[in-house]
């Protein structure tokens, strides 16, 4: 019969595992986690995620050995860490969901590939989501997603049988940053990591904060309460996003009930969830194009741009470098992106419409290339998922060469989205005491208001470093010249095949 082993990667949990369940079908199972050193010294990795991992790690380790077994965690290179397994007689069938991962790891699965056909161990890989592999067309795309996502979520097994341990086998810790020698994170105020922590979120969500998400998931005040707040959960696999979209079909078929009950329900119900169901098969849509085109995490998806921003930044000038530290810094002088950025730093989560106006303000107002500001914003998101960051980023960047250019105003999403100035005076408080219809141009402040609300401009808080409407209008003419050239437009046909959003499944 042998012994299996199931290797964890962005899948902590063991409901709807389908590896997890094919292997205790099989037999005896090694339920493995390996700590990759290599992976975690990757620039878009960052020691909140490990801190987000490690809380993972424990609720699936307090799983299994509710289920008769444990978590065996290994640190090293994973072909080190199967041989040494298969040595032990502890590996005859490796199992794993398939992952929509970084060059390094696509490196790194190619590698534990060649190894398991030369050592003769079958490697079963599942679907992890409504990712299609091999690369499928994008015509019908969103019907297969839907009728994958809407089989049952497999159950978790209920007893994970272990194999005999060899005498001498050392069960390692959860990990911390500290095993793969990392400084402790700075994100002191993320959220905790862990399935127990990602259910309660769901429950929550779907019994009462989500009455309104289709309206407060633009605002970075009214999102921490109103938007789901799972996107760590669904990014490292403590949730699947099956359980989710089953959970939200099961909320709205609750409500309509209710509705044709004639009981009382609040009439937002049914577009905030058909809204956040869109949003989950929007992740799945953008995690697509990396897994069909792995180089979007490095190169421009339309060569056309190619040049216009300069990439390597031992290349920028100083006055490159100092606006890319000021943006990461959040002293730009725009209250709006400065309590954005800072508040990243401490929480490593921001809603979806802030995030993109950081990456608009960054590529399109300082002109940087989106490669450096993807990788300081992977470290910041402890939601980071590649297969959704660098297709996104790409996006707001302006490099695809299908999407139309969004350019975000920061001074207008300040006043559209914190209205009452609650955001940026917690983030940014040296603007505290500053008058709120000066709040969002602090720099307009005369001399007498600045005493009086102890921030002189330039000493306390920074002038604007750039001017937004003429940075956006230089910018938008760079993108729009090269885009309107016969070579750009036949680049855009071809992308637009191979990328393209097709319609979405029908409405229920």
């Amino acid at each position: 019969m042998g012994v299996g082993v199931v290797w964890f990667k962005r899948d902590l949990r063991v409901a709807d595992h389908a590896p997890l369940r094919q292997a205790c079908d099989d037999g005896p199972v090694v339920c493995l986690y390996v700590v990759e050193p290599g992976l975690w010294a990757q620039a878009d990795h960052d020691p909140a995620h490990l801190d987000f991992v490690a809380g993972c790690l424990a609720d699936l380790d307090d799983a299994l050995r509710a289920r008769g077994n444990r978590l065996l965690i290994r640190t090293g290179r994973v072909r080190d860490v199967l041989a040494d397994l298969r040595a032990r007689g502890l590996l005859d069938r490796l199992y794993s969901h398939e992952e929509t991962g970084t060059a390094w790891t696509f490196a790194r699965d190619k590698a534990v590939a060649r190894w398991c056909a030369a050592q003769g161990v079958p490697w079963t890989e599942r679907p992890a989501s409504g990712v299609q592999r091999p690369h499928p067309e994008r015509d019908g795309w969103a019907r297969r997603w839907d009728r994958r996502l809407h089989r049952p979520p497999v159950p978790a097994p209920a007893h994970v049988a272990a194999p005999t341990w060899p005498a001498g086998l050392v069960f390692e810790p959860i990990p911390s940053p500290r095993t793969v020698g990392l400084a402790p994170s700075r994100r002191t105020e993320a959220q905790p990591g862990g399935r127990v922590a990602g259910l309660a979120l769901v429950d929550s969500f779907l019994a009462a904060r989500g009455v309104d998400y289709r309206r407060g998931m633009s605002s970075p005040v009214r999102a921490w309460t109103e938007g789901s707040r799972l996107s760590p959960y669904l990014a490292w696999g403590a949730l699947s996003a099956r359980e989710v979209v089953h959970a939200t079909r099961a909320r709205a078929d609750a409500v309509r009930d209710a509705v044709a009950c004639g009981d009382a329900v609040d009439a937002g119900w049914l577009a905030s969830l058909e809204a956040f169901e869109a949003r989950l098969r929007w992740r799945d849509h953008f995690t697509q194009k990396l897994e069909d085109d792995p180089s979007i995490e490095h190169s421009n998806l339309s060569p056309a741009v190619d040049g216009l921003r300069v990439e390597t930044t031992d290349r920028w000038t100083e006055r490159k470098h100092a606006a890319f530290a000021a943006w990461r810094d959040g002293r730009t002088g725009y209250p709006m992106v400065d309590a954005c950025m800072r508040c990243l730093d401490r929480t490593g989560w921001i809603n979806f419409r802030m995030r993109a106006m950081l990456v608009s303000f960054a590529t399109y107002d300082l002109w940087l290339h989106w490669r450096p500001v993807a990788l300081e914003l992977a470290r910041r998101f402890v939601d980071f998922d590649p297969g959704i960051h660098y297709p996104q980023v790409q996006m707001q960047a302006g490099t695809t060469g299908i999407n139309a250019l969004r350019i975000y105003d920061p001074v207008k999403q300040q006043v559209d989205h914190d209205p009452d100035g609650v955001f940026v005076r917690h983030w940014v408080p040296e603007l505290a005491r500053v008058p709120l219809h000066l709040l969002h141009r602090p720099h307009r402040m005369d001399p007498s208001t600045q005493v009086t609300a102890g921030c002189r401009v330039g000493e306390h808080y920074p002038s604007p470093i750039v001017d937004h409407a003429l940075a956006a209008a230089v910018a938008a003419r760079r993108l729009d010249a090269v885009r309107a050239t016969a070579e750009a437009r036949d680049q855009a046909r071809a992308i637009h095949h191979r990328h393209g959003s097709r319609r979405g499944p029908r409405r229920r």
